[in-house]
């Protein structure tokens, strides 16, 4: 049976060990972890180790995996300084790891905007940007390599890894086994027919299924606006059969909905 996962900082819990026990509450077996969860910054400069503990020890006593650690920067931010800065504390989130019993950071490819690691930059496309991704890249799997680990990367439309062929082409150029594609179906359109879709979603697998270290599950609207799993139009059974049949067996994370739709995602998911 597919792991089930979750954001952990889906819930806002004074106490770490409340927000995996409500998470473990509607079912999930896994989380995704932020270090926001601990009161700290996403990207910390330091983590001490009494947190890591308390961490492990509470997914321990409820029989909880750790799939993921966050650890995105803007890998492409057109400011060198700022991209070495991230790589500083992507290391700092990579000591972290072994106590929290992790194997997975997962990064962001990034975008030229200086702003927003998230956000659409006409720049994007062009081949200095992929170069100083790419060098981003080489550095975070040096990284990598040093503490035994994977990274996750995620095709995504506003960054400059934006599609699966260019994920595709990032890991024929890195020719690294620590390089994991993290596949997500609402990031692969913005608006488009179910049927499209679902052929987007068969090719992205046809292409990455050996490479996929993890699946996502969040939803898009007919609109092309972000919802919770089971309200937008993503196939999700779908997806998870087109993996099955790829022999594609990672955990499936859900994220991008508020804790009050917690519930009805997870039954949907169960469902599915």
């Amino acid at each position: 049976m597919r792991t089930l996962g979750i954001f952990a900082k889906t819930f806002e819990r004074d106490a770490v060990a409340e927000a995996l026990e409500a998470a473990q509450s509607y079912g999930f077996t896994a989380i995704q972890f932020n270090m926001s969860c601990l009161g700290l910054s996403s990207m910390p400069d330091h983590i001490p180790f009494a947190l890591l503990e308390e961490v492990k020890t509470a997914m321990d006593r409820l029989g909880m995996q750790m799939v993921g650690l966050s650890a995105t920067y803007n890998m492409c931010h057109p400011d060198e300084q700022v991209r070495l800065g991230g790589l500083m504390r992507m290391e700092v989130l990579a000591r972290a790891c072994a106590p929290l019993g992790n194997n997975l950071l997962t990064l962001c490819t990034g975008t030229r905007d200086p702003n927003d690691k998230w956000k659409y930059h006409p720049d994007n496309g062009d081949t200095n940007a992929w170069l100083d991704m790419c060098a981003s890249m080489e550095k975070a799997i040096d990284i990598a390599d040093k503490y035994n680990l994977h990274l996750g990367i995620e095709p995504e439309l506003a960054n400059v890894v934006s599609n699966p062929a260019k994920a595709e082409q990032l890991l024929r150029e890195m020719g690294s086994d620590r390089l994991k594609i993290i596949l997500d179906p609402a990031n692969l359109f913005e608006q488009e027919s179910q049927q499209e879709v679902k052929n987007r979603i068969s090719e992205a697998i046809d292409k990455l299924g050996p490479n996929i270290g993890m699946a996502h599950a969040k939803d898009r609207a007919a609109d092309g606006q972000f919802v919770a799993p089971g309200k937008g139009i993503v196939p999700f059974a779908h997806f998870l059969t087109a993996l099955d049949q790829a022999g594609v067996e990672v955990p499936l994370v859900a994220h991008g909905f508020t804790e009050t739709e917690v519930a009805d995602v997870a039954q949907f998911l169960k469902n599915v």
